[in-house]
Parts: C-alpha cells; structure tokens; sequence
C-alpha cells in the first residue's frame, strides 16, 4: 500500500474515532458531568448541578495544578458546599484583560462589551478596543508590567485576564484587591487546536458557552478540511521562518505550535525533528547550515512600513544567502498593521489556510493571503 494512502487511512479512523466521542459532549464524573475537552491538555471541565469546576493543569510542572475555579452563575445563590478554588461569579460583565489576544476573542464570541480595561493600549491591534477608549467605554490600565491600580481600583471589576509565566513571583499589587485572577494559560497548549479550545473556557467565563463551543466546531470543522486538503496535495516545499533577534535566531520547536502547524500543512519544516515544544535559540550559522536551501521562509516584523529585500540585507547581510533571498521566495507578516497575533490563536484555520498557500503553490482556490504577501524588492 503506497505511503500516502496508508497516512490517509490512519487519518480518517483517527476521525471517525474522535466523532464517535461526540465533540462537546458529556462524560459522567464523580456526581458531575466532564465536559469533552478532545485537543487542550492543560484544561479539564465538570459541571455539576449550579456550578461548574474548571481545572487548570500546570504546564510547566504537569503533576500540579495550575489553579482550580469554581463558576458559579450571578443570578443564584452561592451553594453551601463548594469545592476548593478561586470562586468567580458568571458571567463576567467588567474584566480587566492584558492580552490583546483575549480582546480580539471578546470579539469573535459577542460579548465584547464585557471588557472593561485593558493593558498594553499601544499594542493592542484591534480598532473598536482603540475606540472604545477614546469613547471612555473602557479603560486603559496602563502597562500591564506595572499597571495602574487606582484606575483598576475605580473600575471595580469583576476579574482580571492575564497570562501567567513559569516562576514569575506572582502577579504584584493586583493579587491584594481580592479580584479572581484568571491565569490565562492557553498559550502553553502544544498543538493549534488545544490552545483554540481554550476558547469554551473563556465562553463559560462570559456567559457565552453556545457561542464558544459553536465557534471552535466551526475552527476544528474547517482546520480538520484544511488538513486533509494539504496531505492529498502531491507536492510540498521546504520553509524556515523567523528572523535573527540580537545575537539569536529563535525557530519554532519541532513540537511547538508553529510546528505543529507546518506539519498540519504538509509542509517540509526544517526543524521538524527537533522536539522543543517551544523557542529554541539558535546561532545564525546553525539556522543557515540547516535552512539555507529551504524553498520558502516566513518572516514576521513589525515596522511602519512593509519590509522589502532591501531592508532584509540592510538588517543583516548574512540573509542574501538563503535560497529563499535569491530566488526571491520570501514572504513577511507586518504586524503593526496585520492582526496575526489577535486572531491565530483561536482561529488557528486562518493562518493554516495560508501555510497551505504558501507551501502547494497548486492549491489556489483558498481565498488569498490573509496575514502574509510577499516581499517586494
């Protein structure tokens, strides 16, 4: 049996397996109802009868737990025994959120009026965020390094979004005002899918649990299409992506996200068979001797204009020996203007659609580009 229709037939089982589990469905657990969490690894749901328990796994010490919060709606009365954890009253209707990623989520599920501050303003790409606090609908906490606790303190808000970071201390002055701290860990999830799933979490949170499990069916639906649309394609190219930052060039792990991604894309990852689910920093000399000949590179930058070969060789001249350089097979995402980081990570689909573009130049019926182009000379 040839190698590719024996990959396609372990894909479709593997389909009709996770089908057969019913996506979004209920498994019993000890007097509560799991809720079927098919791709996140550091997140597990059960709903009991007036509340739900949302548990966090630490993804940096996996025997632990993270933090444990209790959800339980407003407009009923506490329960007189409650498991331990951070209690948060549902939904959320004033939240300080530090990451414009959950903003652009916000968004997407409909309940954008539900953020009340933000931090980090000035990057933040989203549009009706700026405008919202030129209207004073919400407000701008300052940075979110050190942010402006009177402001929070008048906004009385009823949690605070942030990303938690392995030994970072704690999170200061904010953890006295007796606020649910929501340690938003989905960036550390290993594969697309995990960290969009992520999303039926934050649904809960904000009183949009349809809307979330509606939108991730729709992601998974579409990424799951995409997937198979790219391992069918009878020819691939190789891709390197990023750029030197100091005296580094930090490529995405084998096992990261990203690479999860390429793989996704069929695409011919450099770095494939490294096993980093994270960053790894790289000499220049290490990225060039494996990459130097891949067909493509990606490249991400943020500038007040879009970068052109010129700029590539200004910045560092060591880059006019990539094939991708000569061959002019290069493609950059501006993200001072592109909102990639605000939408990729729940709409994973979005970026594969364009890797797919990218690496099967004969696969041209996806729409166009959204985050990338190609650089101009």
């Amino acid at each position: 049996m040839p190698m590719k229709t024996n990959h396609l037939l372990i894909y479709l089982i593997t389909i009709l397996l996770l089908a057969s589990c019913g996506r979004g469905g209920r498994t019993a657990s000890a007097g509560g109802d799991t809720l079927s969490v098919h791709y996140a690894e550091n997140l597990s749901l059960v709903a009991y009868p007036g509340y739900t328990v949302a548990t966090l796994r630490n993804p940096w010490d996996t025997l632990h737990t993270l933090h444990t919060y209790v959800l339980v709606p407003k407009d009923r009365e506490l329960p007189a025994h409650l498991p331990e954890g951070t209690v948060v009253r549902t939904p959320l209707s004033k939240s300080v959120i530090y990451s414009s990623v959950h903003c652009g989520l916000m968004e997407q599920l409909g309940v954008f009026g539900s953020i009340g501050g933000v931090c980090d303003l000035k990057y933040i790409r989203l549009q009706t965020v700026h405008e919202a606090c030129r209207r004073g609908d919400i407000v701008d906490c300052g940075d979110a390094m050190n942010p402006d606790m009177e402001r929070i303190i008048d906004l009385h808000p009823d949690a605070v979004l942030l990303s938690p970071f392995e030994n970072s201390g704690g999170y200061g002055r904010i953890e006295k005002l007796n606020i649910p701290i929501i340690e938003c860990a989905d960036y550390m999830e290993t594969s697309p899918l995990g960290r969009a799933e992520w999303m039926r979490f934050y649904g809960l949170l904000f009183g949009a649990a349809l809307q979330a499990d509606s939108l991730f069916a729709e992601v998974d639906s579409c990424y799951q299409s995409l997937r198979m649309r790219a391992m069918l394609s009878s020819s691939s190219l190789s891709v390197i992506s990023e750029m030197k930052s100091g005296s580094a060039w930090y490529v995405s792990g084998g096992r990261s996200t990203m690479g999860r991604l390429f793989s996704d894309a069929a695409g011919r990852y450099v770095f494939a068979d490294d096993t980093h689910s994270g960053s790894v920093p790289l000499s220049f000399e290490t990225v060039f001797d494996k990459g130097g000949e891949a067909d493509v590179w990606l490249v991400k930058y943020h500038r007040n204009h879009d970068m052109t070969y010129a700029d590539l060789e200004a910045d560092y001249v060591g880059y006019t020996g990539f094939k991708a350089f000569k061959e002019r097979n290069i493609y950059g995402c501006n993200t001072a203007r592109i909102p990639f980081y605000e939408e990729t990570p729940f709409r994973p689909d979005y970026l594969l659609a364009d890797l797919i573009q990218i690496l099967h130049p004969g696969i041209g019926d996806l729409g166009g580009l959204r985050y990338f182009c190609r650089l101009n000379e």
